[in-house]
């Protein structure tokens, strides 16, 4: 059976934006993997009318109700007292959940002095499923009502995320006794428009799998979807259209089930016991910061340096100030200059660069926004990449990390530097 599920995000202060609902691009994102249609997300304030409300809309066109928030201690946490109302259930003290309350208090944040109202938490509508949250205090919970299947989840993401996967995924899962899988190919070089262009006709075509394009920023990411009665038929019916996307797209597809870039890259490197370093100007940083954010990055990156004035290229990685005077610090020459500066400062096997023009205007030379120039230092010699697309800031500096990245594992792999972007 195919199910629809709505998303009731429940909070005055995501309706004000000072929140950010990451929480829905969480769930419809989990959602969409176990094979359940989202067709409607609310966001509603602290007010059990206008909530009630929207639960009797969702009730009239979705399966499954799931809402995040409301769950907590205040007078303004009325979800569950709401939800109850709407479907005439009376909530009901857990004794269980009271003392796992009472322990988190205790032990976690050690203090004996728990305010009587957190109590409220433990009460919970009769006959449900509660949802045991290891990572707060307020339980989740689920039941089953007029053929609807309600799901309630706290609203803080550092509780709703693992609640959600490892407390109401497998309820979900078990929902259809199928099981649902997915492969996520990451791919670098090829924008949305164009992936969607070359597989729209067989995207139309197919109905289990399913292959579907999401962009995100400077790459893509494609998910085939099978159901199936068991794991090995659903990757038996996934291989085959992976193989068809791998031999359309080639070195595009970085990876398969991974991250990031960066995470492939950093695999690679330790795998054949290299070092890394970087030298940095309108990334400022951000490439050291994607790498280190991973774990066993230690094991690998010796370090990088951010020369954002020409002066510092000079002074910290040994740039010649005849080449910044003549082509200006962002140029090809002035790359190659920076890589080899840090590969030989920092002593490490590869080094990568950039230097570019981020904006939001041109450089004192008329360079464009969005020319960027990276560079990589090998002891088999330098190459540098040209990328020059217009952009927002935030994305230049994103992509042309992407870009240091890409040369790292094609060049790790035994690919070919050269890519030719299309969009």
């Amino acid at each position: 059976m195919s199910y629809t599920a709505e998303i009731l995000c429940v909070g005055t202060e995501l309706l004000l934006g000072e929140i950010l609902n990451t929480d829905a691009q969480f769930l419809c994102q989990e959602l969409s993997a176990l094979g359940i249609n989202v067709y409607y997300q609310t966001v509603v304030g602290d007010n059990p009318e206008r909530l009630e409300r929207a639960v009797e809309l969702a009730k009239s066109r979705s399966d499954i109700l799931i809402t995040t928030g409301g769950l907590g201690p205040t007078c303004d946490d009325l979800t569950k007292q709401t939800l109850a109302r709407a479907f005439g259930k009376k909530l009901v003290f857990d004794p269980v959940s009271a003392q796992r309350i009472r322990d988190y208090f205790e032990r976690r944040l050690h203090t004996g002095q728990m305010p009587e109202n957190n109590l409220q938490q433990a009460m919970l509508p009769e006959g449900c499923v509660i949802l045991q949250n290891d990572w707060g205090t307020a339980p989740g919970c689920i039941f089953e009502s007029e053929g609807r299947h309600v799901v309630m989840l706290p609203g803080p993401p550092s509780e709703c995320r693992p609640m959600f996967t490892h407390r109401v995924a497998p309820y979900l899962q078990a929902l259809s006794g199928e099981v649902i899988l997915s492969r996520s190919l990451r791919v670098f070089g090829m924008g949305e428009s164009a992936v969607e262009q070359l597989f729209r006709a067989r995207m139309d075509a197919l109905t289990n799998p399913t292959l579907a394009p999401y962009a995100k920023t400077g790459e893509v990411e494609l998910r085939i979807t099978a159901k199936a009665a068991d794991e090995a038929e659903a990757r038996a019916l996934i291989a085959p259209v992976e193989a068809e996307v791998r031999a359309k797209l080639g070195d595009l597809v970085y990876g398969a089930d991974v991250s990031s870039l960066e995470e492939v890259v950093l695999a690679e490197l330790r795998a054949k016991g290299l070092t890394l370093s970087c030298a940095e100007s309108c990334t400022g940083g951000l490439i050291a910061k994607r790498l280190t954010d991973l774990p066993g990055a230690s094991a690998v990156f010796k370090g990088g340096a951010v020369t954002y004035w020409s002066q510092a290229k000079a002074a910290l990685l040994g740039v010649p100030q005849e080449l910044l005077d003549q082509y200006g610090a962002v140029s090809r020459e002035v790359a190659v200059a920076m890589a080899e500066g840090a590969r030989r400062a920092f002593d490490s096997d590869l080094a990568v660069a950039t230097t570019g023009v981020a904006g939001p205007d041109p450089d004192d030379r008329g360079n464009p926004v969005g020319l960027v120039f990276i560079a990589l230092s090998t002891p088999q010699g330098t190459f540098c990449r040209r990328a020059d697309r217009s952009m927002t800031r935030e994305r230049v500096r994103v992509c042309a990390a992407h870009h240091a990245f890409d040369l790292l594992r094609r060049h790790l792999g035994g690919l070919p530097l050269e890519l030719n972007l299309v969009f």
